[in-house]
C-alpha cells in the first residue's frame, strides 16, 4: 500500500512541475534580439530570453551604411513579411531601412539598400551547412542553420520587433 502512495505522490510532483515550467511552444515571442558581437539571436518573451541561436552575419563588420557594403544593420526594426526561398530555404524580411538609416544614407548621397532578411543556409553539395554556420558569409542578412530557422519561423509572427545590437 505504501508503494502505491509513493507512486501517486511522485506522479503528482512530476506533473505539477511540468505544468509550472512554460514550454517554448507556449511562449509568446514579443521580441527578437540579435547581438552581433556574440553572433547570437535570442527569442524574448516578456523580457525573458526563451532560447538562443548562433547566427552568421554580413561579410563586413560594423553597422550597415549603404547598399552593397556587405554589413548587417543595427537598430530597431520589425519582422514584416516572410517567404520560402529557393536559395536560402525560409526567409523573414526585416523592415530595414528605418528613418535613421534613410537619413544616414541620404546624407552620404547613397542608397541605404533593402531586402535584409533573417534566413536559412543554402543547400550546397560542395559546402555542407556546418561550413556556412562557422563564418560570416551573407551580404548583410542574418543567417541560421535550417533547423533553427524552421523553429523561428514557427515561433515568431509577422509584426514582431527585432533589435539588432552591435
Amino acid at each position: 500500500m505504501h508503494w502505491l502512495l509513493a507512486i501517486v505522490c511522485f506522479s503528482f510532483a512530476t506533473f505539477s512541475h511540468a505544468n509550472a515550467t512554460p514550454a517554448l511552444d507556449d511562449a509568446f515571442i514579443d521580441k527578437v534580439l540579435v547581438v552581433k558581437s556574440e553572433r547570437k539571436l535570442h527569442l524574448i518573451s516578456r523580457g525573458v530570453s526563451m532560447k538562443s541561436y548562433r547566427v552568421s552575419l554580413g561579410k563586413q563588420a560594423g553597422p550597415k551604411q549603404r547598399e552593397g557594403d556587405k554589413r548587417t544593420p543595427e537598430g530597431l526594426y520589425w519582422i514584416d513579411w516572410r517567404k520560402t526561398s529557393d536559395k536560402y530555404n525560409l526567409a523573414m524580411h526585416i523592415s530595414y531601412p528605418n528613418a535613421k538609416d534613410l537619413a544616414r544614407a541620404s546624407s552620404a548621397g547613397a542608397s541605404p539598400g533593402s531586402m535584409i532578411m533573417l534566413h536559412g543556409t543554402p543547400v550546397d553539395e560542395e559546402y555542407p551547412e556546418w561550413y556556412f554556420h562557422t563564418l560570416d558569409w551573407t551580404e548583410g542578412c542574418i543567417a541560421l542553420k535550417n533547423d533553427d530557422m524552421r523553429e523561428i519561423w514557427n515561433l515568431v509572427k509577422d509584426g514582431t520587433l527585432i533589435e539588432i545590437r552591435p
